[in-house]
């Protein structure tokens, strides 16, 4: 799971102590062309042979680029704070024996644990999109852990670069807190949400925020990199809990506790729900022939389509075979197809399941499809995320779907299925 640099200090030692999950929202188990070192779909965070945490110490005022150089130049961790082209405050950051720190960024550098790109809407690989488009940070974010239990995690924006080194220039938003130490913003802003009730079938959408370098609570800019911060929201933490969203500006990442994770359904628990749907024998129920979902290798990259695949009619849910059928649009062949059962006008797609597990909130059968991707699994699943407000762009929300990043539609956001059994 790990690249070697990596895995030294943080893979699993004869005891492994779990912290959780990082899970990108948009794939469906894996990156399209596999997953490889540092650059994967998910990535998980055990506590380190040794700690690897900072935590605040000296305060430097400077008033020269020369001396904010010098300071910089220590070998220590710091982050600089640009007030003008004369002053700058540097703040040093000495070892923390008891928390383990972990970064996330575009940055392939080796500060890096985990590198995320930006996540393109219908599971498709973004590596042909330029990295000059990305509105990823290189070094975006850092999620420090306790490494005593409770284990508690806390997301931080920024990271700190090569040189050990987080700088806010003149132009990034930053001030001064009343107690005295100064906190600033990233360009595009490490937006956070926790839902009501952790994650599970019961849970509701919470609030987005926006997280500051040292970990405060704000609420959001008026656009994503606005120069003036939201107000500051006093009874809320940056501590990640199960469920909690963390939004990059071009990747929204979905944090699983170990505990969580231990809840969700396994691959084998999801390849036993295929197979029992697909042991029912359902059938096409105009061309009577049988209909199996494809191997979870196939689902998760979305190979080419299978002869047994099945389809559906998004609008009222009949499970069909793919046929030649039915078409109201002759420019967008399969938007406008009506269902043989019902007469029912409204998209035709394929079926694939859902294979992430960490994107399920229960157990429960592949029954729902989402709208307009048809990626299927659980009732309570899908409506879970079809309520789920999803930064997109620099001020829009919207609900997708987890498996692939796809926009669910406005009026129908998912659908039951309804299949036919065999009639013999």
């Amino acid at each position: 799971m790990f690249s070697s640099s990596q895995e030294e200090h943080c893979a699993p030692s004869k005891d492994p102590v779990k912290y959780g999950e990082l899970v990108v929202l948009g794939y469906n188990g894996s990156l399209p062309n596999g997953d490889r070192g540092r650059r994967k779909s998910r990535f998980a965070l055990y506590r380190r042979t040794k700690a690897n945490g900072v935590k605040p110490s000296t305060v430097h005022i400077l008033n020269t680029p020369q001396a904010s150089k010098a300071v910089n130049c220590k070998g220590q961790h710091s982050i600089s704070y640009t007030l003008s082209r004369n002053q700058t405050v540097v703040v040093e950051y000495s070892h923390d024996k008891d928390t383990d720190m972990f970064q996330i960024g575009r940055s392939t550098e080796s500060p890096i644990d985990f590198v995320v790109t930006d996540t393109i809407a219908g599971g498709q690989e973004g590596e042909d999109t330029p990295i000059t488009q990305s509105t990823i940070s290189r070094f975006a974010c850092r999620v420090v852990c306790e490494r005593n239990p409770p284990y508690t995690a806390r997301i931080y924006a920024a990271g700190f670069d090569s040189s050990k080194n987080i700088f806010l220039g003149e132009k990034a938003a930053k001030w001064k807190n009343p107690d005295g130490h100064m906190d600033g913003l990233t360009t595009n802003g490490v937006l956070v949400m926790h839902p009501k009730g952790g994650f599970t079938e019961e849970s509701k959408p919470g609030v987005w925020r926006e997280i500051s370098v040292c970990g405060d609570v704000y609420t959001l800019r008026e656009t994503r990199s606005a120069q003036t911060p939201g107000k500051l929201v006093e009874n809320e933490s940056n501590i990640l809990q199960d469920g909690s969203l963390v939004d990059l500006c071009g990747a929204t990442l979905l944090w699983r506790t170990a505990e969580g994770l231990f809840h969700t359904p396994t691959q084998k628990h999801l390849e036993a729900l295929r197979q029992e749907i697909n042991a029912a024998r359902p059938q096409c129920p105009v061309g009577l022939n049988t209909l199996a979902f494809p191997s979870m290798q196939r689902s998760r990259a979305l190979s080419s389509l299978e002869d047994k695949q099945p389809w559906v009619y998004l609008a009222c849910g009949h499970v069909h075979g793919y046929h030649n059928w039915g078409h109201r649009s002759e420019q967008e062949p399969n938007t406008h197809r009506e269902c043989p059962m019902c007469r029912v006008v409204g998209p035709y797609v394929p079926l694939w399941l859902g294979c992430e597990p960490a994107f399920y909130v229960d157990t429960g059968a592949p029954t729902h499809a989402f709208v307009p991707c048809g990626h299927v699994c659980s009732e309570k699943s899908v409506k879970y995320w079809s309520e789920i407000p999803l930064p997109h762009g620099t001020h829009a929300f919207h609900a997708a779907c987890p498996f692939c990043a796809t926009q669910l539609s406005l009026t129908q956001g998912c659908s039951k299925l309804i299949f036919q059994g065999p009639v013999d």
